[in-house]
């Protein structure tokens, strides 16, 4: 029986029901119970264990996963939570059945966002140890200058830390594409305001290998093609946070 044990968090992102992370925050909270009572974080359950959210039963039945990218227009929020956020992603799209937003862009933002309902994928593609590489097409409102794109490339001081370095592109007077390989909040706006810029339009284009090449506010489901491609990519990343001392300035 103890080969059969899984923690709650594995569970619910297995059933696809939310990514670990979500599972985690919804545990906190009290909103998932095990055979009727509230477990504690890092619970273990076993095959026979009836496990719900909000009182609804979540059941491990699943055969094949979804993957879909999205054109997130402007003004919408890449959260799952619809009893708070009216302009929520999860509305907007209104798949036929269970889906979350793998990691998010913010609400003055637009492009491509991955949806899925396999939880197990999410922090693989999320972790910035993993190096995966996320590209995005920006306008400011002044003209670019050379010690602004080397600047941005060899790391900004934000948010306690120091960005990592990353590839920096100028396309015109008053656009850049940027490649990250890590997803702080807020990141390019942050990196642009400490330079004393600041965004007028953000666009994501790439995640990984996935191009954005739908119109705002439509998706569609990644091709067996684009999902082989990924999975190589992902093979050896790790889905746990890997410890790593922090530049400090």
């Amino acid at each position: 029986m103890a080969d059969n044990l899984k923690r709650i968090n594995k569970y619910l992102s297995e059933a696809g029901f939310c990514s670990r992370r979500e599972a985690d925050r919804l545990i906190d909270v009290g909103r998932v119970t095990i055979n009727g009572k509230v477990p504690e974080m890092g619970t273990k359950i076993n095959d026979d264990d009836v496990v719900a959210v909000d009182g609804n039963v979540v059941k491990n039945t699943k055969s094949s996963f979804t993957y879909l990218a999205f054109n997130k227009p402007v003004g919408i929020v890449c959260t799952t939570d619809t009893r708070v956020e009216k302009d929520n992603i999860i509305d907007y799209i209104n798949y036929h059945k269970r889906i979350f937003p793998i990691g998010r862009l913010d609400k003055p933002s637009e492009g491509l966002i991955l949806l899925t309902d396999d939880g197990d994928i999410v922090n693989k593609i999320l972790r910035a140890s993993n190096n995966h590489e996320k590209e995005y097409i920006v306008t400011v409102d002044k003209p670019i200058s050379q010690t602004f794109i080397e600047r941005m490339s060899n790391g900004v001081p934000i948010l306690d830390t120091v960005t990592k370095k990353c590839r920096v592109e100028k396309l015109d007077r008053f656009t850049f594409k940027i490649t990250l390989t890590q997803g702080l909040n807020r990141q390019i706006r942050r990196m642009c305001e400490y330079l004393n810029y600041e965004v007028q339009t953000l666009k994501r284009v790439r995640i990984m290998n996935i191009k954005l090449d739908v119109p705002v506010g439509k998706h569609r489901e990644l091709t067996n093609h684009e999902l082989k491609e990924l999975n190589s990519l992902l093979k050896d990343s790790s889905k746990t946070f890997q410890p790593k001392s922090r530049s400090r300035r």
